[in-house]
């Protein structure tokens, strides 16, 4: 971008605009394509298309989704368009990124229901009145062969096997099915359907971005910028947030239960979580860090004020407090929740468990407690189950229900049963 082409004030509001673009970036890339996507944006007063894609292979989204996600929150707010791709036919493929097999191919069916929970958890971060929401579905079910087969052509073999996850698994012989290969090239091809000027995606994407500004030239169009973005770790503090893990926080998960996994993460990550997981200011940023170092701050004080932070961006304003206080009343003071589910005899007919009889495996996966029997016989192993404050180390428990009792499973999840 020379100086010359654009006005003193355009050039501050690029200035401007990625001093807040760039905040806790890996990549920007080219970074003088952007400036010069921004000034004519600016100039303009055209937003810039700023693409992200999400392959609905799971039902929920966590706070390592979001990462990208309040990214976009951030384009949006300085007048951006953002559009959302829903993946249902790159779901049926799964991206390879990061894989060391092939993923299982999930059904349409499956990928259709976990979209619509997708869709009402973006707009806990972005506003949905200023949101592009398209499914790549609607254009490569009306590719014909022909045209997959010029889509093909813009992209050597040579080239995707360079990427790491590729050429780790062929140099180990480890099957790579040809769908795969498909995968960055559908990725690019949706920047062509809807003209992406920038495209976000987490740092493993990087590949398919890049292949994404190739499709892109290869079709007449000027290339896409891209930025990318950190992986946030789990609440172990080593693997990257993942579901299948059980380290994640998802965003639509109670209050109490997002708060009390964020006053368990390390010290470590505390940082971290503020920078990727929360909207601080730099000030506030460079305020945790002092606090981090001045050896007199109790991170647990630190910890507080970010589970508040995080709760309050995905519940009503003020349940980050109320998530606080109960965690203070549960864990210092040992008492029970405000309010926890209740089952009685009725309900427990419905899970097809007797009440005379109740056996916990089935009570602590038929309620929820669990994800399965043998996750349920695993948390009894571990003696991450109590009833009444006992430990329960019985696998085979049998109880009749003829008081009230409390069952606890981990240190939030509580269940009350009722003999009436």
């Amino acid at each position: 971008m020379k100086p010359t082409e654009f006005s003193p004030d355009v050039i501050k509001e690029v200035d401007r605009q990625l001093d807040i673009i760039s905040r806790g970036t890996v990549d920007l890339l080219p970074l003088d394509e952007l400036k010069l996507k921004l000034a004519r944006s600016i100039r303009d007063n055209t937003p810039l298309r700023v693409k992200q894609g999400f392959d609905p292979t799971a039902p929920d989204i966590h706070l390592g989704h979001a990462v990208c996600i309040r990214k976009l929150k951030q384009f949006q707010g300085l007048g951006h368009q953002i559009v959302l791709i829903v993946g249902d036919y790159t779901g049926l493929v799964g991206d390879p990124s990061g894989r060391s097999a092939t993923r299982p191919q999930l059904e349409y069916e499956a990928i259709l229901k976990n979209a619509e929970t997708y869709q009402k958890q973006f707009f806990k971060i972005l506003d949905k009145s200023k949101t592009e929401v398209v499914f790549n579905g609607d254009w490569f079910k009306k590719l014909e062969f022909a045209q997959v087969m010029k889509l093909a052509a813009k992209y050597t073999v040579a080239r995707i096997l360079e990427r790491d996850d590729f050429a780790q698994r062929f140099r180990e012989g480890s099957p790579i099915s040809v769908h795969e290969l498909l995968y960055p090239l559908m990725q690019g091809y949706d920047s062509v359907a809807i003209r992406a000027d920038v495209e976000i995606g987490a740092t493993e994407q990087k590949f398919n971005l890049l292949a994404g500004r190739t499709i892109q030239e290869a079709y007449g169009m000027e290339p896409q910028c891209i930025l990318t973005m950190p992986v946030l770790a789990g609440t172990d503090g080593e693997r990257r947030m993942s579901k299948s893990l059980g380290n994640y926080i998802g965003v639509d998960e109670p209050p109490r239960e997002i708060f009390g996994k964020i006053m368990s993460i390390p010290d470590k990550q505390i940082a971290d979580y503020f920078l990727l997981a929360t909207d601080a200011s730099a000030e506030k940023l460079d305020e945790v860090s002092r606090r981090l170092n001045d050896g007199r701050t109790n991170p647990m004080d630190l910890k507080r004020e970010l589970g508040i932070m995080i709760v309050d961006a995905y519940h009503p304003s003020g349940s980050g407090a109320a998530a606080s206080e109960e965690f203070t009343r549960m864990f210092s003071n040992k008492e029970l929740p405000d309010d926890m589910p209740e089952l009685g005899p009725g309900e427990l007919r419905q899970l097809e468990i007797d009440a005379s009889k109740v056996y916990l495996v089935h009570l602590l996966a038929r309620a929820g407690l669990a994800r399965s029997a043998s996750e349920a016989r695993k948390l009894i192993r571990a003696g991450s189950v109590r009833l009444d404050g006992e430990i329960v180390n019985d696998e085979d428990l049998e109880f009749p229900l003829e008081r009230e009792l409390v069952l606890k499973v981990g240190k939030r999840r509580f269940l009350r049963l009722r003999p009436e």
